[in-house]
């Protein structure tokens, strides 16, 4: 058996819990989630922490699964053993072998499965592999819409029986899409405040809001999107600020009240320059900018 083969097959056979009577997703998601990684190329070296920021995109993957798994999801369990399949050794944060998943921090990628890993060819039929495999048909089309492939021919009687949970499907996908290009382009720091928090248990406190509202606008694109934290989500959404072409901060001041340290109060950032993307072409676009400042910013 060839290396390509062997991977393959360890894909096609992971250990998971049926005791529920379907596949438990942690394992699956998180190959998923490394997959991403090593065609976004961050996965240069064998060794894979286990962050946030790692954290963030398994709990956003979790959201397709949602429905049928009502629990907090926990990457510290696929994270730890992950190592039955051969992918990967789990270490603690000395560097020693990790006897239990409250101890892992590390994962050591096994050699040749990364190598392989950092070809599209094999990603693209291991993803193939996962989704057909562990997931029930709108799991299938929603993890195809988020990675954009066709969907496994099982789902395909599904779209066609069920248009409207298909439809549902898809855009839940694409969500997901949207949130994993959007929060880790602004390194999942909120763009208005500079605060950046992350957690493995959670991960990122950051939201990927959209600037035309997507209820009207139904676009997922990006550009319509920026990384924000909670409260300068909700201040966006309810037209207390707004942004000018030049990105910098234009608040309604006389719309509110507010009192706190100075370093918290939004009038505070009038004129502020909001953190940018290191990629330009994930820049919030003007025209969606003129859009919020027409329709929800209550400022002149």
């Amino acid at each position: 058996m060839d290396i390509e083969a062997f991977w393959l097959k360890q894909i096609n056979t992971l250990k998971v819990d049926k005791a529920r009577g379907d596949p438990a997703p942690h394992k699956p998601l998180l190959l998923l989630v490394v997959f991403d990684l090593a065609e976004e190329r961050l996965l240069e070296q064998e060794i894979l922490a286990l962050t946030g920021e790692l954290a963030f995109r398994f709990c956003t993957y979790w959201t397709v699964v949602a429905p049928r798994r009502k629990q907090r999801p926990d990457i510290r369990m696929p994270f730890h053993h992950l190592k039955s399949g051969g992918f990967w050794a789990a270490l603690t944060s000395e560097g020693k072998p990790s006897p239990d998943k409250t101890l892992t921090a590390f994962a050591k990628l096994d050699s040749s499965f990364l190598k392989l890993i950092r070809e599209q060819g094999f990603r693209d039929e291991a993803r193939r592999l996962v989704v057909g495999k562990y997931f029930s048909g709108e799991e299938q089309v929603a993890l195809c819409a988020l990675l954009d492939i066709p969907v496994p021919s099982k789902a395909q009687v599904l779209r066609e029986s069920a248009d409207v949970e298909q439809a549902a499907a898809v855009e839940q996908g694409r969500e997901a899409k949207f949130r994993l290009t959007v929060i880790p382009a602004y390194n999942y720091t909120c763009a208005l405040t500079g605060y950046r928090l992350v957690t493995i248990t959670s991960g990122s406190i950051v939201d990927a809001a959209h600037i035309h509202r997507f209820a009207d606008s139904r676009n997922n694109d990006p550009r319509n999107g920026i990384a924000l934290c909670k409260n300068a989500h909700w201040l966006f959404d309810s037209g207390l600020w707004t942004l000018g072409d030049d990105y910098r901060v234009r608040v309604a001041s006389t719309k509110f009240s507010e009192s706190g340290a100075d370093a918290l109060l939004l009038k505070s950032l009038e004129g502020h320059k909001v953190l940018l993307p290191p990629d330009p072409t994930l820049w919030p676009n003007p025209i969606h900018l003129a859009w919020h400042r027409t329709n929800r910013f209550q400022g002149v």
